[in-house]
Parts: structure tokens; C-alpha cells; sequence
């Protein structure tokens, strides 16, 4: 141990001599700022580093730029815009639309109110899509509104902007964008409350009846949890959709029967020119054009049926041959069938009529119409309006009394309409029609998980 602590002493006085020959300035100072210390003043510890008077002197010029006081900084004043969207009422004056959609802004409502463009287009007319721009303090900065007026494959823009002089419009045309949506839906109660549930416009509702309707009777088969599913088109201006477009493929499933549809048109080489007016057609080429339609107005409410009933005039039970379609007057009343108009004025108990015979022996009638719109000896095709819904003759209401005769026989004219002829898709057509019926298929699987997704 005593030789241990030698060995470290000697080697501890060797390398203070070796400092003190290479360093005697700092060691001196050192010393001395002990004594000091010891004198009652502070102390510090100095370097042991090497003298800094004979360090390497290097001198460095950088440029610094002064800096800006902050009242010299004149930042922009941030603006927030604001936008809004809504759909025009007929009730709509410049004043009432700009309250609605957060605008306060007289100078504004004042151009819309004496502006003849927004007179003529906007103000008073309602299903305007509007969208506003607005800057702080609610100041209309743009004001765009479209709309899609006609089947012509465009759209309407009215477009008001602020601009330093004032506000300017100016009335736009640009073509519709289509796109395909997907919904699918359960009966429960009636097709136009499951369609409601399912977000689905009327217009769809009414093409889907229309599409099936020689296959399933939609006033008197619907069942509870029949369901659809279907792909249809929306056209839409700057991405908003203006307006729906046709069904382009459905399926319908009723009392446990699926029935299947999509919208198919051949080229002009491969048909011929009726059936290039294209149509529906099931997944097997067969098409669901039949020689009758089973209703002589679109989808409505049936208020009589084909059978025994209380007549509302004669006061007692009589067979009701044909079938009494209540709609509004003046609904366009069209012929179910290709025919030929046999009479056309006024009768007893049916008021202004209209019959029309068709091939086979078979007649149709039209009754309590409020206008009359053929002559006899007329040819008519089917689907024509021949006439206006109205309440003449024996009525009590406005509806359309219906009756289908065959051989001077009336007849179901849903029976009538399924037991019709189909066209199947020309032979030409074929090959493109079987590669177009697949992607259908796989359309209407995807609209039928969007419901099974709800349920999850």
C-alpha cells in the first residue's frame, strides 16, 4: 500500500515540473489567485489552456441586414370567403333569397331586384340551383345559378359578380355531365314511400314501374319486402346534379320472382330504325317493349280495380269492366297500343271518349276526358297522348275510366298486356349486348350491397 502511494506521488510531482516548464505564466497566475482568495476576496480557477496572445488571429466580415420596425410591414388584410348553396323558391324575391343564404348586402339585393337577366331567369322560379360567394361583413362577392331547362344535353348558368363599377351578369350555356348513381330499397308500404326512404327522385319511381309493368302489376302485387335495386343517371352542371337522367338497369324482386331490366340501344348498323330508338331489355336479350302497356297514364294510384264495386252514381253493386286511373286533370292520357281511332266525341255516363282498335279484334277505351286530342280514322302509336284526364260524363272526381275489349268483350288489361309479344335484341346486336348484360349484372350487385351495408 505505502509503496502504492509512492509510485502515484512521483508520477503526480512528474507531471506538475512538466507543466510548470510548459505553462509558467498560468501556473504563476494560479497560484496567486489563491492567495488572494485566502485573503477574504473571491476566487476563480484560470485556464490551463495556452496563452491566449499567442493564439492565431483570424478576422471574419459578414454583412448583417438591419431590421424592419414592425409598424414598417404592411401585411395584406386577410379576407375569408364564405359559400353557400340552396335551391330557388317561387316565392323568392332578391331579399328573401339573400337573407336565406347569409347575404346582407343592399347594394347587392338592389341590382338582383332591378337586374333583367335575374328577373327573367332567377327571381320567382323555383329548383334553381344557387350558390353564393360571400366576403366579410356577408358581402355578396358571386352569385352563380344553374339549371337544366329542356332534354337537350345542357345547362343554364346565370352568373352575377361583384367588379369594381359594380355588380354585372351575365347568362351562360354549358353541357351537362352524366353520372351514375347506385340505391337500392325494401317495400314496406307502397313503392313510392320505399323509393323516399331509398333517396330516389319520383321521375325513378315512375320509370321503375314503368320498366316492369308487364310483368308485375304495381297497384294490386306489391308484397311486403319486394325490393330493388338500380343504377340510374344524373346530369349535373359544374358537379351539382340538375337533373336525373333514365334508368339505365334495375331489379325488381316480387313475391320471391326477380325480374331484371337494362337500357340497351344497338347501333344504327345492327337494328333496325324502330329499335334503335333503343329500350329495355332483360339479361337475356329479350325485350320489355310489349305490344300493350298495361296502363294508359304513367304510375299512379288506382282508385277502381277490374271487378264488382258500389257504383257512386247509380247507388248499387255493378261489375266495374276496366279500371279507373285517378290523376289530376289535364295528365296526358296515352293509348296502350298501335291502333287506329274508331270514335272520338261524347256518350253517355263516359263524357268525351275516345276508342281506338288495335289487331286481333282488340279495342280500348278512354273515358271522361276533359280535352280530346285525335279524330277518327286517326293512326296512333303507342304511348301517344290522345287525350286529357278530366271528369266528364258520369264522375264524380277527376280520374281516367279504362276498359280493354276483345271481341267486344272487356278483359283485364294487366292480363292483356302480359300475354303481348316481345322483340328480342337483334341478332347483330348480340355479342355487344351479352358483354354490356355482364357489367350489368355486377352493377346490380354492388346497388344491392349499399342495402346490406344499412342493415350491418
Amino acid at each position: 500500500m505505502i509503496n502504492t502511494a509512492l509510485h502515484h506521488g512521483k508520477a503526480l510531482l512528474t507531471l506538475s515540473a512538466h507543466s510548470l516548464a510548459k505553462h509558467p505564466k498560468q501556473l504563476t497566475a494560479a497560484i496567486a489567485a489563491v492567495f488572494l482568495g485566502a485573503g477574504g476576496g473571491a476566487w476563480a480557477l484560470a485556464s490551463l489552456g495556452p496563452d491566449i496572445s499567442q493564439l492565431p488571429v483570424q478576422q471574419v466580415v459578414q454583412v448583417v441586414q438591419p431590421q424592419v420596425p414592425a409598424v414598417a410591414l404592411e401585411l395584406p388584410a386577410l379576407t375569408q370567403n364564405l359559400y353557400r348553396s340552396d335551391v330557388t323558391r317561387s316565392t323568392d324575391t332578391a331579399d328573401i333569397l339573400l337573407t336565406r343564404m347569409g347575404v346582407d348586402d343592399p347594394q347587392a339585393a338592389q341590382f338582383l331586384r332591378n337586374d333583367p337577366l335575374t328577373r327573367q331567369w332567377l327571381l320567382g322560379r323555383s329548383g334553381r340551383n344557387v350558390t353564393v360567394e360571400t366576403q366579410d361583413a356577408q358581402r355578396l362577392s358571386k352569385l352563380s345559378a344553374r339549371w337544366s331547362p329542356d332534354d337537350s344535353g345542357q345547362f343554364k348558368r346565370l352568373v352575377v359578380e361583384r367588379q369594381l363599377q359594380g355588380f354585372t351578369s351575365r347568362l351562360e350555356t354549358a353541357p351537362l355531365q352524366a353520372a351514375s348513381r347506385l340505391a337500392s330499397g325494401t317495400i314496406h308500404s307502397s313503392l313510392f314511400a320505399a323509393t323516399d326512404e331509398a333517396g330516389l327522385p319520383d321521375s325513378i319511381a315512375i320509370q321503375l314501374a314503368e320498366i316492369f309493368s308487364g310483368d308485375i302489376d304495381f297497384r294490386r302485387a306489391l308484397r311486403k319486402d319486394d325490393r330493388f335495386n338500380v343504377v340510374y343517371e344524373v346530369l349535373e352542371g359544374d358537379g351539382e346534379p340538375l337533373r336525373t337522367g333514365r334508368v339505365l338497369s334495375a331489379e325488381f324482386v316480387n313475391a320471391g320472382k326477380t325480374f331484371q331490366a337494362m337500357w340497351f340501344q344497338p347501333a344504327s348498323s345492327e337494328a333496325s330504325n324502330l329499335a334503335n330508338k333503343g329500350g329495355y331489355y332483360n339479361l337475356d336479350g329479350q325485350s320489355l317493349r310489349r305490344a300493350f302497356l298495361s296502363s294508359p297514364v304513367q304510375f299512379s294510384r288506382v282508385s277502381s280495380g277490374f271487378a264488382m264495386r258500389f257504383h257512386p252514381i247509380l247507388q248499387k253493386w255493378r261489375a266495374h269492366l276496366g279500371t279507373d286511373f285517378a290523376a289530376n286533370t289535364g295528365t296526358p292520357a296515352r293509348t296502350v297500343g298501335d291502333g287506329v281511332v274508331t270514335f272520338a266525341g261524347q256518350q253517355t255516363g263516359f263524357g268525351n271518349v275516345v276508342f281506338i282498335k288495335h289487331r286481333n279484334n282488340t279495342e280500348t277505351v278512354y273515358a271522361h276526358l276533359s280535352k280530346i286530342l285525335v279524330k277518327r280514322g286517326e293512326s296512333v302509336s303507342q304511348g301517344a297522348s290522345i287525350g286529357l284526364v278530366g271528369a266528364t260524363g258520369w264522375a264524380t272526381g277527376p280520374h281516367l275510366h279504362f276498359e280493354v275489349r276483345v271481341n267486344g268483350v272487356q278483359q283485364d288489361p294487366m292480363a292483356l298486356a302480359q300475354k303481348s309479344e316481345t322483340v328480342p335484341v337483334p341478332a347483330a346486336a348480340i355479342p355487344l349486348f351479352k358483354q354490356l348484360a355482364s357489367s350489368v349484372r355486377s352493377e346490380l350487385q354492388a346497388a344491392a350491397s349499399i342495402q346490406q351495408t344499412q342493415f350491418e
